[in-house]
């Protein structure tokens, strides 16, 4: 797999250039930041939570973790982390634990950090733990325009 087929789609439909690159197998974001030598802080991240109304999908630079309490308050209502399987049911194209950082092309509400706002360049997980996209930072900015954006991170 080099994507995820729901994410080409979505990208293809916008109109979106981007570029997949290859690298070795890992099994965490910020390895992969490492191991792709692209900075942790242009690297998105992808955490499936749930809450009463169903799932939000929170993005975040691999630098730094989701904080929960402060999607909450953003939401007025409680979020938890999702589990494994409820992952990988929502994401079934994909490998468990490399999400792209596209809800909308899952159809899942999604909330984007701050720090993610106006970069030049992004990278994130393609659907498996061998590829990166790699997006300009203003067409992330515009994919991105219609969704929640607030601060929801802290350092590791």
């Amino acid at each position: 797999m080099t994507i995820s087929s729901a994410l080409h789609q979505y990208l293809n439909r916008a109109g979106v250039p981007y570029e997949v690159t290859l690298h070795e197998r890992t099994s965490c974001a910020l390895q992969t930041a490492r191991t792709a030598s692209v900075s942790a802080d242009l690297l998105a991240k992808a955490v499936l939570l749930r809450r009463a109304q169903g799932y939000l999908l929170a993005i975040v630079p691999a630098s730094r973790q989701v904080r929960l309490e402060e999607v909450g308050k953003c939401l007025h209502e409680p979020v938890c982390l999702a589990t494994e399987d409820e992952v990988s049911e929502l994401f079934d194209d994909c490998e468990p634990g490399s999400v792209p950082p596209m809800g909308e092309a899952y159809g899942v509400q999604t909330i984007v950090d701050e720090k993610l706002e106006g970069l030049r360049d992004i990278y994130f997980e393609a659907g498996d733990h061998y590829s990166l996209v790699h997006l300009k930072g203003e067409d992330f900015d515009e994919l991105t325009a219609d969704v929640l954006h607030a601060r929801i991170s802290t350092l590791h």
